[in-house]
């Protein structure tokens, strides 16, 4: 057996959420070198266009779609897009999020508490629900969380309160969409992507301050490559019988 054979996707088709920059970006570039047909998928056109741009110049094949992953009918038409070009439709990675806002709960303005919650935690809900009608068996789906829905961080409680849903939905679709369907979730660390960055209103000269100060058992802040590769691995046969699991990719955090 050729153990890289167990992480091919030849042949496979997989929409990317979130794909424009950072970790959306890192996963659907990781998935397309491995072998599957991209569609990435964000709000901002340009950016993804650039992606797949870039997706093709190395080689593979990827599609961009313009997506509000909080409007139903934009997801039906992403989805319908990917099968459109590519004929089917494998694996599905709900990647986009965030929250720009840091307050404390108790002052936090509740139209931010709702557009956090529609954004981190229902588009994850309304996206499974649509992407499963159309996934071929043996369809994966993929989550991306944070270590704020584990350990909340203060200033964040709305947004670790939603990628904590994230993770209990991940567990709860595993149960309900198996044997044909599996679902894991990733909760990523320290990478500091645009989001990130404007969350903890930080600058690229705090980021060696940031990383001293994490002391992180391996050594450095994350990438949106080391996403990638873990996604490859939950999205991939080599996880063939992981499902229903949320998983820390933090350097030890």
């Amino acid at each position: 057996m050729d153990v890289g054979d167990l992480f091919r996707l030849e042949g496979e088709v997989a929409v990317v959420t979130g794909a424009g920059r950072g970790i959306g970006e890192g996963i659907a570039r990781v998935l397309a070198a491995a072998g599957a047909s991209v569609v990435v998928a964000a709000r901002r056109g340009h950016e993804i266009e650039r992606v797949a741009k870039a997706i093709r110049e190395e080689g593979g094949q990827a599609l961009a779609i313009t997506t509000d992953v909080t409007d139903d009918a934009s997801v039906e038409a992403l989805a319908a897009g990917a099968i459109d070009a590519f004929g089917r439709l494998d694996i599905w990675v709900n990647n986009a999020g965030g929250s720009p806002i840091q307050a404390p709960l108790v002052e936090l303005p509740p139209d931010e508490w709702e557009a956090t919650l529609r954004l981190n935690l229902t588009a994850v809900w309304k996206c499974t629900v649509i992407a499963n009608r159309h996934l071929a068996d043996g369809g994966r789906i993929l989550n991306i969380s944070s270590k704020a829905g584990a350990d909340p961080v203060a200033g964040s409680g709305h947004y670790s309160a939603a990628k904590a849903g994230v993770n209990s939905l991940t567990k709860s679709f595993a149960r309900e969409l198996g044997p044909r369907v599996r679902v894991n979730c990733i909760m990523p660390g320290a990478v500091p992507t645009e989001i990130m960055m404007q969350a903890l209103q930080l600058e690229e000269k705090d980021l060696p301050r940031l990383e001293k100060g994490l002391r992180l058992p391996a050594g450095r802040l994350g990438t949106p490559e080391d996403l990638g590769a873990a996604a490859l691995f939950l999205l991939s046969r080599a996880s063939d019988w992981v499902t229903g699991e949320v998983i820390s990719v933090a350097g030890g955090m």
